[in-house]
């Protein structure tokens, strides 16, 4: 393997925020697939060819300099345009209908939907964040991939490491995954999807209703919203049973918390785009004052 990368520039047609568009894949500070350092946000990725490193530095003109390391490099820099939000068709969202939807699309207008296309990624990303707190979820991850994931080539600033492939999740004992902090349903979730990863990567690209993703055992539509969200950029997915996301809709675009039913009602008007709407309340809309004190999390991991 070569130390030169292979390397592009990717010109967007419409303004580009990188760091507000992919900086958001980052699963915490500490996750090994990706890192933000002075201004070029490194990505290790697997791509059909093998693993490679994306390297990703915007420009003052907004175009987007990308070098990539490794087998898959060539895959890599060719999933650029779709990773920094080129697929995102906005067509037909109306920002006018909310006076803050609106202030917040003309203040954020380089915000983009990106696109990785690496659905088990996503979906075992969603797992491991199912009914936990932000903070066991993002450690959870950073163990397990950088205990079976493949060391990413090139002069990274920190090791990274790309996620296992899905054979590599599915043959991990349980005992690893609970030392990671999963508990059992999630461990199990993830283990027998990885047995179907191919059935799973239809499932997340099939554009049907009810959704095929909720037939799989312990896949509710809060996992499958996240998986469309991350891997394929989907503008409409609504992550329904978020701990939060209700309350911050609410709020936003009526000052009163609501549940999901409600969310659903206030984000009605803008289907086929309401996520689209959400990641502009949730970048610059206004936040509900903190109520109560921050949730422990519990660590049932054997000493």
């Amino acid at each position: 393997m070569t130390d030169r990368p292979l390397q592009t520039t990717y010109r967007p047609r419409q303004p580009l925020d990188l760091r507000a568009t992919v900086g958001g894949l980052q699963r915490g500070p500490g996750d090994p697939t990706q890192q933000a350092v002075r201004g070029v946000i490194w990505r290790a990725v697997r791509t059909g060819a093998g693993v490679a490193t994306l390297a990703l530095a915007q420009q003052g003109d907004g175009s987007v300099r990308a070098a990539a390391w490794g087998s898959g490099a060539s895959r890599a820099l060719a999933q650029v345009p779709a990773l920094c939000g080129a697929l995102d068709d906005a067509a037909g969202f109306d920002a006018g209908r909310h006076p803050l939807i609106a202030d917040a699309h003309r203040r954020l207008p380089g915000l983009r939907l990106a696109r990785t296309d690496a659905v088990f990624e996503a979906f075992a990303q969603a797992v491991i964040e199912q009914k936990v707190t932000v903070r066991q979820a993002f450690g959870a991850w950073r163990r397990l991939v950088s205990w079976h994931g493949e060391r990413a080539p090139g002069p990274t600033p920190r090791p990274l490491f790309a996620p296992p492939e899905p054979s590599s999740w599915r043959r991990m004992p349980s005992w690893t995954l609970h030392r990671a902090g999963l508990e059992p349903p999630q461990s199990r979730t993830l283990v027998q999807a990885a047995a179907r990863a191919d059935a799973v990567e239809r499932a997340a690209r099939a554009a049907t209703d009810p959704d095929p993703l909720v037939s799989l055992p312990g896949v509710g539509p809060w996992t499958a919203a996240e998986t469309r969200i991350r891997a394929l950029g989907d503008p409409d997915a609504v992550s329904v049973g978020d701990f939060h996301l209700a309350h911050q809709v609410g709020y936003a675009l009526t000052g009163s918390r609501t549940d999901d039913a409600g969310m659903l009602e206030l984000l009605e008007p803008w289907r086929g785009h309401r996520q689209r709407v959400i990641r502009l309340l949730l970048a610059a809309g206004p936040r509900e004052p903190r109520r109560a004190p921050r949730l422990h999390a519990e660590d049932h991991r054997a000493r």
